[in-house]
């Protein structure tokens, strides 16, 4: 798939802050580590900034990360949009990088064990049995591929996951980590790429970037 033509536009948001994210702790693809109080007030910072963008009943397409944090961001998001949340489709391929045996854990036990896990630009590492990036760019491609209709959508994903989202659709050039990446955006931040060009919708309160 050529990015710049892509058919509609596909709105990204990062959830919302977790239980995981205000420990501190390694969360990758874990199932489900529920939004704080924090988070929850970030979503509906997020679906008042749709709210004003699109107005109410937009023509969206909802999808989400099966995470119980992406769906219980997207939940608050489409009250606001006055959209039937039972609608929205999942799909693993839009969860987050996988982290392997490093994943629930302490960042700072981790780092402890094998140095910083996040570099400069505020990429993961890797864990030895985790998911490569190469292999993110793989999924979200395949979900790009097959989504690849008329309509505009609304995607709730993750930091890593959506970074290579958002590379890939936009034609990033390949980072050292094997795959296109684009800038980590804070916790609540609202993108918007249509024919291969993003612009911002909101910026989150959240963490950033990881």
């Amino acid at each position: 798939m050529i990015p710049s033509q892509r058919k509609g536009r596909d709105i990204i948001a990062r959830h919302g802050e977790t239980v995981f994210n205000a420990a501190r702790r390694l969360q990758g693809d874990h199932p489900h580590t529920p939004l704080t109080r924090a988070g929850f007030a970030q979503a509906e910072e997020m679906g008042r900034a749709l709210r004003a963008a699109l107005g109410a009943k937009p023509a969206l397409t909802l999808w989400a990360s099966p995470t119980g944090r992406a769906l219980q961001t997207l939940a608050v998001v489409a009250e606001h949009l006055e959209l039937d949340w039972h609608q929205a489709r999942t799909d693993a391929r839009l969860t987050e990088i996988g982290m392997g045996s490093w994943g629930g854990r302490y960042y700072d036990d981790v780092v402890g064990e094998v140095g910083p896990v996040i570099d400069p630009g505020g990429l993961l590492r890797p864990a030895p049995d985790g998911e490569r990036y190469e292999a993110i760019a793989e999924r979200v491609s395949g979900w790009l591929a097959d989504t690849d209709a008329p309509g505009d959508r609304l995607v709730i994903m993750h930091g890593i996951s959506s970074r290579v989202l958002r590379g890939v659709m936009t034609g990033a050039p390949v980072d050292p980590c094997g795959a296109p990446v684009l800038p980590g955006h804070p916790q609540g931040t609202i993108s918007m790429i249509e024919r291969g060009v993003e612009t911002l919708v909101h910026l989150g309160t959240g963490r950033a970037p990881a």
